[in-house]
């Protein structure tokens, strides 16, 4: 295993005119080579160059064979076109100390994008509609690019920025936050687990209720007395299996029976068109005549009857 990892190429980073990413990245890959003493410092001169010590002209020998795998590296690494505009190029220190020069700005320069970058991030807020992640990355681009500027930024500064700009909807989530963990020690990466737990249960909550929203509309269908079921709209009425409650045949209902006759009766007209949360109101009725007291009301299964005779 061990002689295969010395085989492997490991990908040199490419300059593609981002220079503080493409720096980290080469100083990484230098790193893991142990050349970078010799692009920090350059190569060791000998110290009598009339009469060097054998010692040193081998160092110095080791040195420059390192620094040629080092401008390599480099020569791969950055375009032609660019390498051109470097007119000192002897060591890999000459080249990386030109690349810095051009490409990293001035002073002024980059005193001037902190303070853009500083305005930035004070105004910065959540977009409504906005994911968790992808506000985090906004934040988190922003405060890389400070750092590159030279400004130092603790974690919870961080924190209590994102806290504090988030929309209203995690208003009850970042209370829970506040009250429960210490924002002086709390990384980034626990507090975007925590808001994006909150996030993604908004969202199932949300979808839950659009799907109730749905389905079970209204307090189903209102029956009648033969147990049918009325919708919208005026159905055929089937009486067949209807039993009258005073000759207790079937085929027709009680006021309705030839056995009776004296009690009248009337039953509410039915719309052609009913809402389905409508009822059916079925009732009977008989005018007040004096003296005729054998007038009543049959058992039509109404929880209220109504009656002239107040007796």
């Amino acid at each position: 295993m061990a002689e295969n990892d010395k085989h492997v190429q490991h990908a040199i980073p490419k300059f593609a005119g981002h220079y503080d990413h493409w720096a980290k990245l080469m100083e990484t890959f230098l790193r893991s080579k142990q050349y970078w003493n010799l692009v920090e410092h350059g190569i060791t001169k000998v110290v009598d160059e009339a009469t060097p010590l054998e010692e040193e002209v081998k160092l110095v020998k080791e040195h420059k064979l390192k620094d040629l795998k080092i401008m390599n590296y480099l020569y791969q690494a950055i375009d032609c076109e660019v390498l051109d505009t470097i007119l000192n190029d002897e060591t890999s220190k000459d080249i990386w100390d030109s690349m810095k020069q051009k490409f990293q700005g001035s002073t002024r320069v980059k005193r001037a994008q902190l303070q853009a970058l500083r305005r930035e991030f004070e105004i910065l807020q959540m977009k409504k509609g906005e994911i968790v992640n992808l506000y985090f990355a906004r934040t988190l681009k922003i405060a890389k690019r400070m750092k590159a500027c030279g400004e130092h930024m603790d974690e919870s500064v961080i924190t209590t920025k994102i806290l504090s700009s988030m929309i209203s909807k995690f208003n009850y989530a970042v209370c829970s936050i506040e009250e429960t963990n210490n924002l002086e020690i709390m990384t980034i990466d626990e507090l975007q687990s925590s808001l994006f737990v909150h996030d993604d249960e908004e969202n199932v909550l949300h979808i839950t209720n659009e799907d109730k929203g749905g389905r079970g509309r209204g307090r189903g269908r209102h029956f009648i007395r033969d147990g049918q079921g009325r919708g919208r709209g005026r159905q055929p009425f089937n009486k067949a299996n209807i039993e009258c409650f005073k000759c207790h045949k079937l085929g027709h209902f009680q006021y309705e029976c030839p056995t009776w006759q004296n009690a009248n009766y009337v039953e509410a007209e039915v719309q052609d068109e009913i809402k389905e949360e409508d009822e059916l109101l079925l009732m009977a009725y008989v005018d007040h005549k004096q003296g005729k007291e054998e007038n009543w009301f049959p058992d039509s299964r109404c929880s209220n009857h109504m009656s002239a005779n107040e007796e």
